[in-house]
């Protein structure tokens, strides 16, 4: 323990020995001067702080019930003077009498603009010293966040109050520290906060720019990104943050401006989608970010150590954010570019990929992949990620390389599935892992139809964790109302089923997104190994999986893409398995009900505005780009099924859609039903007769014969009325 100075001692003998708060006021100049020296140590502070007595420090800050030698101010300084230098203690920071002073200290600084006179502004920087040194420790974030530090300070910042840029330091890190818990579910102090920042970056031409880059970036990270991007109208800060990025952009920069930037482009695409790249021009500065970020990803990844790689890692997972969410839009095929912006738009992602690939592959095979640090981890995680997500456009490449690195891709994959179940089952104090297994989801579809890749899926045992996933991902799209304990059913009994957040809508899109993946990628997989799809123990999960799950699925417009694509999996699923499903499993025979709906409702003529034509119906026309093709395979899938699973016929005819069929068609004009719906019903129906005797005079009844003879069905014709 260090030595306190005598003249401390002595100080604190003589604060002690005082009898009024004249007598004590006076000594405490003595005080300011001796806790400036550099002989005052942390003991020594401690000593003077328990001399002076916390609240007597407490009436000097209030101004209440003091001596009229002085004005109320002058006291205020002296006080705030001796706490901003106790306060670097981190013991006294601590303190909890230091800590019950933080709403006067918030008074002080909101009140920053009420008196013009220096001695106040001195008064208002020594408040926001002890805010600072309080705020360092996390007794001291809690008691600030508690006490309503953020709302205050984004108030003072978005007034342009007195020293705002105090006030901007202490959001920024209380945000670090309490992520998306530091806002309310208002978004209205949040846009307002932002749009004063945006709009100083936007004007800001001196280095201050690129610090408020820095800034703005570390707030727009822990924003409540679905309110705050569903009351973006009216809000005009995501136009400054355009221009303030584009005229940094466009200017002759270095490192020292470039990478604040780039930070700040890739946040805002996370909070406001890769539309934002195009709010003020129709293509250009998507074009500029895009090329910065693949040409910074070259330089930094291009034959360096990985150590060197690594500790560029932030910079580098800013510019895969950039590049993918530009690669997802450039496979929306909504990008109008000449050939030449085609080509340099390719090869510079072909060219940043290639070095990307280079780099995940010596990480595979270097000692780092093992690494437990969490930084070093994200890192490989995050390139693993941004190699998937341009594995989904570009379907030829590099081919032999990734099929070499898949194991090393799963095995990173797997982890982070992992470690978002993990997430989901605990308490939710922490932002929610991605998912990069999700991720991958696309470059698998692709990926899927090759030999070798589809060798590494059964080798590495990855279609167990397909199996996994579309559980997980299942028990998230299809929103259940929470358990309610026993004690308290009778009582809410009849209370309405709570509805999902607008976080738990935004896991629901994702899972199922996640699941039709999924189902295309397990489609494929049956197809192309009918013999593993036969017997394999993982196939017979999935089929119980969707026949068992299928039938539970709400009927929603939001379902329905997710409800054809289990339907349709299911189909090529019986198709392989029949020889093992029961005609009196009830859950089967849910599932062939829920998938004959499915089949049923997507074509119609009462929802036509001619009564002759056949259309597709209102529900499906939305979704049709993704539904049409699982339509047409639906129909010639269940077309294989009946020779092998006949009685699934006996559904068709008892619930009516069979006849329902005929009916349609018969009331079609002639000529216009398109060929390949012709023959979609027409095979359906001939199967229908050939494997239950009974359909052809049901058929007939409906008046088959006429809809054979108004749309050529000669196939269909032969089987119910011979030649």
């Amino acid at each position: 323990m260090a030595a306190v100075p005598e003249p401390v001692k002595k100080c604190a003998t003589m604060l002690k020995a005082t009898k009024s708060d004249s007598e004590k006021f006076a000594a405490l100049f003595m005080v300011t001067k001796l806790v400036k020296g550099k002989e005052c140590n942390s003991e020594a502070k401690k000593l003077l702080f328990e001399a002076i007595g916390f609240n007597f420090l407490k009436k000097l800050l209030n101004g209440k019930d003091l001596p009229n030698d002085c004005p109320p101010l002058v006291y205020k300084s002296v006080a705030l003077s001796i706490l901003t230098c106790f306060c670097q203690e981190a013991e006294l920071a601590t303190h909890k009498d230091l800590l019950d002073v933080i709403p006067t200290l918030l008074e002080i600084v909101e009140q920053a603009d009420d008196d013009d006179c220096d001695d106040n502004l001195i008064v208002v920087s020594e408040a926001y010293s002890c805010l600072k040194f309080i705020a360092e420790h996390e007794p001291g974030q809690n008691a600030l966040m508690t006490m309503g530090a953020i709302p205050k300070m984004s108030q003072i910042y978005s007034a342009q109050s007195f020293q705002t840029d105090e006030a901007l330091h202490l959001i920024v890190l209380l945000v670090k520290k309490f992520g998306k818990a530091s806002w309310t579910d208002d978004p209205k102090p949040f846009h307002a906060l932002i749009q004063r920042i945006a709009l100083d970056m936007e004007t800001e031409h001196s280095e201050r720019k690129y610090e408020l880059c820095k800034i703005l970036s570390a707030i727009l990270k822990t924003c409540k990104r679905e309110i705050i991007y569903n009351s973006l109208e009216g809000e005009i800060w995501p136009e400054s943050l355009f221009k303030g990025c584009s005229d940094i952009l466009k200017s002759k920069i270095g490192p020292k401006q470039r990478d604040p930037t780039l930070h700040l482009i890739s946040t805002i695409l996370q909070v406001l989608g890769i539309q934002w790249a195009f709010m003020c021009d129709e293509k250009q500065f998507y074009l500029l970010i895009l090329q910065m970020a693949a040409i910074e990803v070259r330089m930094q990844m291009d034959e360096k150590k990985l150590e060197a790689t690594f500790r560029n890692a932030p910079l580098i997972q800013c510019c895969f954010i950039i590049l993918e969410h530009c690669i997802e839009y450039m496979g929306k095929d909504q990008l109008d570019l000449d050939a030449k912006e085609k080509q340099t738009t390719y090869t510079a992602l072909k060219f940043a990929f290639n070095q990307v690939l280079a780099v995940l592959t010596r990480v595979s095979n270097d000692k780092i992949k093992d690494s437990t640090n969490p930084s070093e981890r994200n890192f490989i995680k995050f390139t693993v990620r941004v190699l998937s997500a341009w594995l989904a456009q570009e379907t030829t490449a590099m081919r032999p390389a990734i099929y070499k690195l898949l194991p090393f891709m799963f095995k990173i994959t797997n982890e982070s599935f992992n470690d978002l179940k993990e997430w989901r089952a605990g308490p939710k104090d922490t932002e929610a892992p991605v998912d990069i297994l999700r991720v991958m989801l696309p470059a698998l579809c692709h990926l899927v139809v090759e030999d070798e890749a589809r060798k590494v899926i059964f080798t590495t045992k990855q279609d167990e964790v397909f199996l996994q996933q579309i559980e997980f991902y299942f028990s998230i799209a299809h929103y259940k109302r929470p358990p309610i304990p026993r004690a308290e059913r009778l009582k809410r009994m009849n209370e309405p089923d709570p509805k999902p957040t607008v976080e738990q809508l935004a896991e629901m899109k994702v899972a199922r997104g996640a699941i039709c993946a999924l189902c295309n990628i397990l489609m494929n997989l049956t197809v192309l190994e009918p013999k593993l799809a036969e017997d394999g123990p993982v196939f017979a999960s999935i089929f119980k999986f969707v026949y068992e799950n299928l039938p539970e699925l709400k009927d929603t417009p939001d379902n329905l893409v997710m409800h054809g694509n289990l339907a349709v999996l299911g189909l090529l699923l019986l198709k392989q398995q029949s020889k093992k499903v029961k005609q009196n499993d009830f859950s089967i025979c849910r599932y062939i009900t829920a998938t004959i709906r499915f089949l049923w409702d997507a074509y119609n003529i009462d929802e036509s505005n001619d009564p002759t034509a056949l259309v597709v119906s209102i529900a499906y026309k939305e979704h049709w780009m993704e539904l049409s093709e699982l339509w047409f395979l639906g129909m010639q899938t269940i077309c294989g099924v009946l020779p092998s699973v006949p009685w699934i016929s006996e559904f068709a005819i008892e619930s009516g859609w069979a006849e329902g069929i005929v009916q349609t068609l018969k009331r079609v004009k002639i000529g216009t039903l398109p060929a390949n719906v012709k023959s979609a019903y027409e095979d359906f129906l001939s199967q229908l007769v050939d494997v239950n005797s009974t359909v052809a005079a049901v058929l007939k009844k409906a008046d088959a014969l006429r809809v054979c003879r108004n749309h050529r069905m000669m196939e269909l014709g032969k089987r119910l009325f011979g030649d």
